[in-house]
């Protein structure tokens, strides 16, 4: 029978291991690898956000689809109808909707990542995971979600005979690759703070509410242009990354975009807004790699 020193002098023996990753590039790839090594654990972590979401509700993934359509009535009656919003922009609903697909899949990864490290504490204590697999599965549960939009603002161009089937629907794949990039870059970020500053959580609800009246929604992007002139705010306001794949989906999915003016070099824009995204991703990921080394202890 083994005894308390034996598991002592057997424990002793064994090489050290650090479970906190190199701040440096090659621990951003060691990073990823320890990622690819818990793809199984990342999928179920994604089927549990999903689950729980839902967990005792009678309609379940239903709710996916009545959220959007009940923000997209609000909008379309209130901010179209009755604030008159809809002049000067022929089919308003699918104009404001698909401008809500973009920045909702954008809002939500922010939000669920944002909480993940903190509301995974009790795991996060108990069992050795490359801490970054939560933030990852909330932008794999937030996926979901936005192929449910998606799949409504579809049927709504059905509905309104105003299928979009030319080549501007190319431009919704850069969209939602600079959202998705920027979404798991600050994702990772503000996580990893949050665990220190649980204000974070509350500063990003009002940041994200403040970047959806800043994105042209429900209002068109040439109102900004005539407001702000063809100058530096102009400029710093298109590039903004959500406003950048809010214009591409209504470019992709709006039929009517023909008849309104679009900023010059859309797509150019949204490919060197990928590639910041891409560098920021590699700095946010080393910020999380120094900072996930007291998670547990905060926790």
């Amino acid at each position: 029978m083994t005894t308390a020193e034996d598991r002592y002098r057997l424990l002793d023996k064994q090489p050290f291991v650090s479970t906190a990753s190199v701040t440096s590039l090659a621990g951003t790839i060691h990073s990823l690898r320890e990622i690819l090594r818990h793809r199984e654990m990342l999928g179920l972590l994604v089927r549990r956000d999903l689950k729980s979401r839902y967990k005792d509700s009678a309609l379940g993934f239903v709710w996916t689809l009545i959220r959007p359509l009940t923000q997209l009535v609000i909008y379309y009656v209130v901010v179209g109808k009755f604030l008159q919003a809809e002049r000067g922009i022929p089919e308003f609903a699918v104009y404001i909707f698909a401008g809500l697909t973009a920045y909702s899949l954008f809002s939500e990864v922010i939000g669920s990542a944002t909480s993940s490290i903190v509301g995974n504490s009790g795991l996060i204590k108990k069992v050795y995971l490359p801490r970054e697999v939560f933030p990852i599965a909330s932008v794999g549960s937030a996926l979901f979600n936005f192929i449910m939009q998606l799949a409504i603002l579809l049927l709504a161009t059905v509905v309104t005979w105003h299928v979009p089937f030319d080549v501007d629907l190319l431009y919704a794949i850069p969209g939602i690759l600079v959202l998705l990039v920027y979404g798991l870059a600050f994702g990772l970020l503000l996580s990893a703070v949050n665990v220190y500053l649980r204000d974070i959580g509350y500063l990003v609800e009002v940041l994200l509410l403040l970047l959806l009246w800043a994105s042209p929604i429900v209002y068109a992007w040439r109102f900004v242009r005539d407001v702000l002139g063809n100058g530096v705010l102009l400029e710093i306001y298109t590039d903004n990354p959500v406003t950048l794949s809010v214009l591409a989906f209504q470019k992709a999915f709006w039929t009517s975009s023909d008849s309104t003016p679009y900023p010059g070099l859309l797509l150019m824009r949204l490919v060197i807004a990928f590639v910041v995204g891409l560098v920021l991703l590699v700095v946010f990921q080393r910020v999380f790699s120094r900072l996930q080394g007291n998670f547990a202890q905060e926790l």
